[in-house]
Parts: structure tokens; sequence; C-alpha cells
């Protein structure tokens, strides 16, 4: 989103109007006198037939936007009984003018030149403007999503959704002011589909049927955050009910500027930590959002990735240790952990020295590969030992990567239990530096999928050499394939035997998707995996996700909000949670 495409516009609108034409200047003034009904201005299609043109119209204000930090603006509506009563017409525009006069419910005449603003018909420059008194306002229409009628024909018109709407995104919350709301919660396509052109119609399909509830501001960061209090929040998946407003098209979205305040119910409340057996072991899998402690020592920022300062850093590491030792995990598989080293210094280290004399690290040093971050292993030594010595993948052995995964064979103490925890955190979906055969192929999986593919097929050939037969030993692979559900990556793991827990015992479907690990643009899917071998079934007592990050505001994170203690928002993905029984069913 570029903001400050207004003020270009500004300074645009200034030198046309000391260029004024002759036409421009004989408008008739008159109130009541003839007009160009709005209507004609917008016509049926996505432009205006008469871009360009100098017109008078006028209507009644329905929603000012000249405030400070607003779009320098207002919203004119034609009067219900002036309407041409045809559907596929808008009745509205944006007048695009610093000039004062006029306020809402009264009527007002203007002379503009008509523009299409990146798909917003507007009036811009304004030659003249006057005030003609009272009006009532235009009823409002009601509309619905999926969109009842195409929002086109409704722009910048008064509109009330007549059913409650849910939230599905509010990443954008604390920059713009903005919530996107649809009908229902919507899921990643290639989470329940196979990819190809059903997902990627379903994925156009959820990015057309939503709405923007916005702040009507055209500034960033704006104070004091809306829809948000110091004791409340709005999580992705409450209820926004009673919202109405004028519908507006700005920054690519169809958008609502509220004309009065709606209300919010919360129906994904925050959830406690899931409880554990005290006869069972408990592996927690997180992505650490780029966990950098600067130089180990309190300075040292701001670092590669993660915290910008000690400041920052502190908040992380509270929300972290608030998060982990809430689900009390025996073991504690991290992704996108500073790869530093083990010494005293290193990240590790020191998030082993947050969490407690109990906490050890698994050291591979000198195998961590060459990324900035890596995964990484931590264990309660009173619950759980290492047995054997920790493995990763050598050079050439894993196809394109600069994460080579962890393996390590643990035995619970007090019970016969022996198993494998590998940890692989896959090429990211973002596209920079894709070359044409990684680029996206358009079947909804993004980019990077043929290195991700290639990777997991070679994991899983290194880990049965490593290893042995999945069949007979037992093994989870756990951490972050930057791959929905069924999209090729999984599809390989699955393939040579592995079952994904979590949707073993919580499959994810179109009208009741309750465990994922991320939110993306408004969607939820998992991204982040406990992968059981076949000889690791008759363990399983439970898997789970932890709904505390994935659908909170990015305002309450560790960057932005440094008097937080978390859990919530301690990363921008969820924790797997999966319990091993110390007793197998057999």
């Amino acid at each position: 989103m570029t903001r400050p495409l207004q003020t270009f516009t500004a300074l645009l609108c200034l030198g046309l109007v000391l260029s004024a034409t002759p036409l421009q200047a004989h408008a008739d003034n008159r109130c009541g006198a003839s007009a160009t009904p709005i209507h004609q201005v917008q016509g049926t299609g996505n432009q205006s037939p008469l871009i360009g043109q100098t017109v008078t119209v006028e209507g009644i204000l329905v929603l000012d936007a000249r405030k400070p930090g607003g779009f320098s603006g207002f919203y004119l509506q034609q009067a219900d009984h002036q309407t041409d009563d045809n559907p596929a017409t808008s009745e509205a525009l944006f007048v695009y003018t610093r000039k004062a006069g006029g306020s809402v419910g009264q009527r007002v005449r203007v002379t503009g030149t008509v523009k299409e603003f990146h798909g917003l018909t507007e009036l811009a420059p304004v030659h003249n403007l006057s005030v003609c008194g009272q009006a009532s306002l235009p009823a409002l229409i009601n509309v619905s999503l999926p969109w009842s009628q195409p929002p086109e024909s409704l722009e910048n018109m008064r509109v009330r959704f007549d059913e409650p709407l849910t939230v599905i995104d509010n990443y954008n919350l604390a920059r713009y002011g903005e919530l996107a709301l649809a009908a229902s919660d919507q899921v990643i396509a290639t989470e329940q589909l196979a990819p190809g052109p059903a997902a990627r119609t379903l994925e156009q399909q959820n990015l057309a049927q939503r709405i923007t509830l916005d702040d009507g501001l055209g500034k960033q960061n704006p104070t004091p955050v809306p829809w948000l209090s110091e004791r409340d929040t709005v999580r992705a998946g409450d209820i926004v009910s009673e919202l109405e407003g004028v519908l507006d098209y700005r920054f690519g979205q169809w958008r609502v500027q509220p004309g009065a305040v709606p209300r919010f119910q919360a129906r994904n409340p925050r959830p406690q930590a899931p409880t554990k057996s005290t006869d069972s072991i408990r592996i927690m899998t997180l992505n650490l959002q780029n966990y950098f402690n600067g130089d180990g020592q309190g300075k040292g920022f701001p670092t590669p990735r993660g915290a910008s300062s000690l400041e920052q850093f502190q908040t992380q590491n509270r929300k972290l240790a608030r998060t982990i030792q809430d689900a009390h995990p025996d073991i504690l598989a991290v992704t996108e952990l500073e790869n530093d080293g083990y010494g005293p210094d290193s990240a590790a280290a020191g998030l082993a020295r947050t969490l407690g004399a109990d906490w050890a690290v698994v050291q591979t040093p000198g195998r961590d590969g060459n990324d900035a971050i890596r995964t990484a292993l931590l264990y309660r030594e009173s619950r759980v030992r290492p047995t054997g010595p920790a493995y990763r993948p050598g050079p050439g052995e894993l196809p394109g990567a600069s994460r080579p995964p962890l393996a390590q064979a643990f035995r619970a103490r007090g019970s016969e239990l022996t198993f494998w925890v590998v940890v692989p955190h896959l090429k990211s979906k973002s596209c920079r530096h894709a070359a044409a055969r990684e680029q996206d192929q358009g079947d909804g999986q993004g980019c990077y999928n043929r290195q991700r593919t290639l990777s997991a097929n070679a994991i899983v050939i290194w880990l049965q050499a490593l290893a042995g037969d999945p069949e007979t030993t037992p093994v989870l692979i756990t951490g972050d394939l930057n791959s929905y559900a069924r999209e090729a990556p999984v599809e390989r793991f699955q393939e040579a035997g592995f079952t994904s827990l979590v949707h073993q015992y919580y499959p994810c479907l179109p009208m009741q998707c309750e465990h994922y690990t991320y939110r993306y643009q408004g969607q939820k899917g998992t991204l982040d995996y406990a992968l059981a071998s076949p000889a690791l079934m008759p363990w399983i007592e439970q898997a789970q996700i932890w709904n505390i990050n994935a659908d909170e505001p990015r305002a309450l994170s560790y960057r932005q909000t440094p008097d937080q203690s978390g859990p919530w928002r301690s990363s921008d993905h969820n924790p797997v949670l999966t319990d091993l029984k110390l007793t197998p069913t057999r």
C-alpha cells in the first residue's frame, strides 16, 4: 500500500485549478439547477464513461473524510428520489478536495473533473462547492458476503451488511487501522485441496469474497489503534455485526468506511495451555520468529534478523519463556534460531538459561549450515536423555538446503521408550531470487516448491539410512515445512509412511478447521508439523496446536509492544504439542 499517493493527487489538483478552463468558470452553481446525475458519472462499467470531463453534480454528503489524517475529501450520494433504479450503476462518488463547506446530512453542489484514481471514481480537481441546506441521508442498502451484488455497483454508497462477518486478518491493524472480514473464516486452498486449478480457483474466490473494515484514515500507525484496547484484542475468528458505512475502494481492496462503531463479539477466545499427563513426554515444536540475542551480553543490536534493540529482545525472551513454560514440554524443537554456535553467549545457550537449569542443548558444532538461522533441540535432563550423537546431513546430502535438519535419538527416563526427533526447516515460499524452475507455478504451492519437495525426499532417504526402517524405528519429524497439508513436500513424507498427527486427530475441513499454525493474508493453514513413523504411532497420546499466535494482531508482537509478557503473539506461528505415552498401546 502506498498511502502517500494522495499527496501526489493533491499537487496535481493544485496545478489543474490554476489552469481552469472557461467551461469550468461558467458552470451553473445555483442549488437545484440542472446537474449531471451521479449514476451517469459512474456508468455501468468498472470505469466512468466521463473520465476527463467537467461535470456539476448535486447530492448528499454522507461521509466526511477531510479530517486530519483522512482522505482529503468526502463521499457524495444522490438523493433516493433522484436515482435511476438501475442496480448496475452506483449513485455516489468521492469528491477529492480540501475545500471547506458542507457536513454529513447536507445537500452539496460540486463542479469538478471526473477521474479514476486507482480504481476509485472521483471528482478531482474541484472548481466549486456550494452548500444547499439540510437533507435526509439516503437509505442504507443491505449487502452480504459472498457479494449479493457486484461491489462496483455500490461504490461510495451507504451500505449495511445484514449478516455478521468474521475477522479473518488483523495483520495491518496497527499499521493501517484495518481488519479483513469475510462471511466465515477462510482456509488456505492447498490445506484441503490438491495443488492445481481447483485450488487456484478457491484461492481467488477467497480473496474476492472479503471486505476490509477501515478506520477512515490515510495515515500509517494510527494512535490509538482502532478496535484494540489494553485489555481486549481482536483475534481472527471473532465476529463483527451491525456493520454499516460507505463502501469504498482504495489500495486495491473493497473497504467499509464505518459511519458508526460496529459490534465485536469474541468467538475465538484465547486458549489456555493444553493439559499434560504426568506419565507422558511432551515435544513442543515452535518457530521462534528469528531469535537473535545480539552479542549475548546485552549489546550488539540491531541484529541481521529479529529484535532491533535490547528492549525488543527482552520482550521476545519473556514472551517465548512464558509460552514454553506454560506448555510444560520435555523436548523443545525450534526453528529460526540464530546460527551462532554453542558458546555461553550464543542464542541457543541463552535460551536454555532462560528456561532454567534443567534445560540442555543438543549440539552439532560445525554442521549447522551457512544460513543465518538454524534448527535446534533443547531438552529437560530430568525427563529425557540423548542416546548416541546428534546428526545433520553433510554438504551435498540435501539438495539446495542451507538449513540442514537435526536428528537426535532420546530415551525417556523411567521408560523403555527410545525414539528419534528430527527437526527440518524447509525453504520458504518467498519468491526472492527464485530461478524460473522455482517460481510460482500457479498451482497454489508458491515459489520454491520444487526445492522443498527435493529436500523432503532427501530427508526421507537420509533418515532411513541413519535410523532404519520407519516401520520398526519410532521417529517424529517435527518442524516448519513451509508447505500446507496437500502440497508435494508433505505428500512425500506421507508416502514414506509418516502420519501428520494433528491432521489425524483434527482434520482441517472447509467449515471446521480449528488446529492450524499460520495465517497468511486472511487464510489459515498448517506449516508446522508432527509427522510420526508407523513404529511411533502406538506411543502417541495426543497431538494438537496451541492457538496463541497466528490469530493475534501483529500489534502485540515483540517488535511493536515492548511491555507485553506473553504468551500471546510470542511468534507468528502457533506451537505444535505432541505427547508420547511412557507405556505404548499394543
